[in-house]
C-alpha cells in the first residue's frame, strides 16, 4: 500500500501537480462525514487563493481493527510521514469499547502523538454572538470569551509506566504512573507563552501543586518559563478552581496551559461554552518543521457520534475549523485560513445551524426562532459559497 500511494504523493509534489500533501484519516462514525466536509472547504479555498491539495486517505481506528486487526498500520503511518499535515474525523465508539480488550481504536492517537512528538494540544474556544442561545451559560457569562486551551500531549498518566491491572490476593488492583520530566512542561510552556504574546499576554497555568508532586515540578518549570517573557502576565490555578471558573467566569482566561489529563477534561468543558462539541477545532503540533510552516495532526474535538454517522446530520464545523488551522500552521497560507473562518462566521451569521444547534426543533421550529435548520451538506454548501463570495 506505502509503495502505491507514498509514491504518487511524492510525485505529485515533484511534478508541481500539488503544493501541499494532505493525508486523511476519517476513522469512524461520523469522522467520514466531517472530515469530507472539510475536504471540500478546503479545495475550494485552494481554488481561491491558487493552490492545489494532494489528498490520500489511510484506515486508523475501529475501522482499521475491523479491517486489520490493529488501530492503525505500519504501512499507513509511513504515507502519514510523507504528509504536510494529517486531517482526522474521529475514532472509536461502543462497538470497540470492550475494557479487556487489548487492541483499542485510541491506540491510533498515541501511535501519530508518539511518532511524529506531537506534544502540545492546541484548542481555541470562541463564542459566536448568534449562537449565545445555544450555550447552558447565560449569555452574560459569555460575553467576552476567547480562549485557548493549550494541553501537553505526550506525557503524563496516559503514557506513564507501569500501567495495568493485577490479581492480589484481596482482589483485583489497578495503577496507572504520572511521570512528567522538565524537558517536557517547559517546551509545552513556551508554545502557551509564545501564543499568549500574539494574544492578551495572560497564561493560566493549571496543576494540582497542593496534592501532586508532578503539579509542584510543574508550577516550578512553568514559573521559570515565564520569568523569560517579563511582558505576559502568569497565574498558577488549582485544576479544580480553574473547572469551576470554567463554568461560571470563563472570559477570565486568554491561555491556558495544563499538562494532560487535566487538559483533555477541561478543554472538553470549555467546548460546551460554544453550545456544542461540534464547533470547536484542535490542532496537535511538535517540533517537525514541513516547507511552509509545523508538521500537525488536525481533528475536531468531538467523539464519533455513531448514531448519526451517514445521516447528514453532522456538525461540520469544527473539522472545517481544524481545516484552518492546518492552513495556517502547517500549509503557510493564512490568508486562506482566515477567509475559511470568515467564511464559517458568515454562515452562523445568516442563520445556517446543524440540528446540535437546535436541539429538539424541527425545520419549522428552526424558521420560528429565525434560522434555517441544515444538515451536514447543506451546512458546508453555505460555508463553501460564503468562502468563493468573500472580496
Amino acid at each position: 500500500m506505502s509503495e502505491t500511494l507514498a509514491a504518487p504523493l511524492s510525485s505529485a509534489l515533484r511534478d508541481g501537480a500539488a503544493d501541499h500533501l494532505i493525508v486523511t484519516i476519517p476513522g469512524d462514525g461520523v469522522g467520514p462525514d466531517v472530515v469530507a466536509a472539510a475536504r471540500r472547504v478546503l479545495d475550494a479555498a485552494g481554488s481561491k487563493f491558487g493552490f492545489k491539495l494532494a489528498w490520500c486517505e489511510i484506515l486508523a481506528g475501529g475501522c482499521a481493527i475491523d479491517a486489520y486487526g490493529v488501530a492503525v498500520r505500519e504501512e499507513d503511518l509511513q504515507i502519514a510521514d510523507t504528509a504536510d499535515a494529517l486531517l482526522l474525523g474521529a475514532v472509536g465508539g461502543p462497538k470497540w469499547d470492550n475494557p479487556n480488550g487489548s487492541v483499542r481504536p485510541e491506540q491510533a492517537l498515541f501511535a501519530f502523538r508518539t511518532r511524529y512528538e506531537l506534544f502540545a494540544n492546541l484548542r481555541p474556544v470562541t463564542i459566536y454572538p448568534e449562537l449565545a442561545d445555544a450555550s447552558p451559560l447565560k449569555a452574560e457569562r459569555l460575553k467576552g470569551v476567547d480562549m485557548l486551551m493549550v494541553r501537553e500531549l505526550t506525557g503524563g498518566l496516559y503514557f506513564g509506566k507501569p500501567s495495568g491491572e493485577e490479581v492480589t490476593p484481596t482482589g483485583r488492583r489497578a495503577v496507572d504512573t504520572l511521570p512528567y520530566h522538565e524537558d517536557e512542561i517547559h517546551r509545552v510552556a513556551v508554545i502557551a507563552f509564545e501564543l499568549a504574546r500574539t494574544r492578551r499576554k495572560s497564561v493560566t497555568s493549571v496543576d494540582k501543586a497542593n496534592v501532586l508532586s508532578t503539579s509542584r515540578l510543574w508550577r516550578k518549570v512553568v514559573t521559570e518559563v515565564g520569568a523569560d517573557y517579563p511582558d505576559v502576565k502568569l497565574e498558577h490555578r488549582l485544576v479544580d478552581s480553574t473547572a469551576m471558573l470554567l463554568a461560571t467566569w470563563p472570559a477570565t482566561f486568554d491561555v491556558v496551559v495544563t499538562e494532560n489529563l487535566f487538559g483533555d477534561i477541561l478543554s472538553d468543558e470549555a467546548a460546551v461554552l460554544a453550545g456544542s462539541l461540534g464547533m470547536l477545532p484542535s490542532a496537535s503540533l511538535g517540533a517537525r518543521r514541513t516547507a511552509h510552516g509545523t508538521f500537525g495532526l488536525y481533528e475536531p474535538i468531538h467523539g464519533s457520534a455513531p448514531d448519526i454517522a451517514g445521516k447528514n446530520l453532522a456538525n461540520p464545523i469544527g473539522t472545517i475549523l481544524s481545516a484552518a488551522m492546518m492552513l495556517r500552521e502547517s500549509l503557510g497560507r493564512a490568508d486562506a485560513a482566515a477567509a475559511v473562518e470568515q467564511a464559517v462566521a458568515n454562515t452562523i451569521r445568516m442563520g445556517v445551524r446543524t440540528a446540535d444547534l437546535a436541539p429538539g426543533l424541527d425545520a419549522a421550529g428552526a424558521r420560528t426562532a429565525g434560522f434555517t435548520l441544515a444538515g451536514t451538506r447543506e451546512a458546508t454548501d453555505a460555508i463553501v459559497e460564503q468562502l468563493l463570495s468573500l472580496k
